[in-house]
């Protein structure tokens, strides 16, 4: 079936969809690259039409009036960056019978040097996979690289998705960097 949101994403704004949103009831998405406010709306616009239970994380500057009614209805829930809040979003998993939390890991739209390392632990606090979803501008496609299902250590879990985000463009591909060093 078709929704609302596909023909918009695919039929009105061209993008190819790739790749499946696997069976999975809970988990940790995140998307890459983040260099444009374009990729909030494409993002929304997928996930819309994949009939999930999903709540994406955004800045907390985000939640002021009038902007919060916008992001509340859009889905979003602050992020605040401190060891509770991998504690709270530990417990929306623990009381959810199907939750997947939608995350950027850069944070930000400027090139950074590192990913902040939330999503590794909310996904490895609340024993769920990380879905590597993706933008890529240059093919114009959106969807899913694969799952991370072994959160053992950190610095495997970075490699293997420095790995799978190495050949995706971003629309400004000089703010796009994947590092893997802690």
């Amino acid at each position: 079936m078709i929704t609302i949101s596909k023909l918009i994403l695919t039929g009105v704004l061209g993008w190819k969809i790739k790749g499946e949103f696997p069976d999975i009831k809970k988990s940790v998405v995140i998307f890459a690259p983040h260099t444009s406010y374009w990729d909030g709306l494409y993002g929304k616009l997928y996930l819309m039409q994949l009939d999930i239970n999903y709540k994406f994380l955004s800045k907390k500057e985000f939640f002021k009036f009038p902007l919060k009614y916008f992001f509340r209805i859009f889905g979003s829930i602050p992020v605040y960056e401190n060891k509770e809040y991998i504690d709270h979003i530990t417990g929306l998993f623990n009381n959810s019978k199907e939750l997947h939390i939608v995350l950027s890991p850069e944070g930000q739209l400027a090139k950074i040097t590192h990913w902040k390392r939330g999503y590794y632990y909310m996904a490895e606090n609340a024993n769920v996979p990380i879905i590597v979803g993706y933008l890529d501008y240059k093919k114009k496609e959106i969807g899913i690289k694969g799952v991370i299902d072994n959160l053992t250590n950190i610095r495997i879990v970075k490699k293997e998705i420095a790995e799978l985000y190495s050949d995706v463009t971003a629309k400004y591909p000089e703010k796009f960097s994947v590092e893997i060093k802690i």
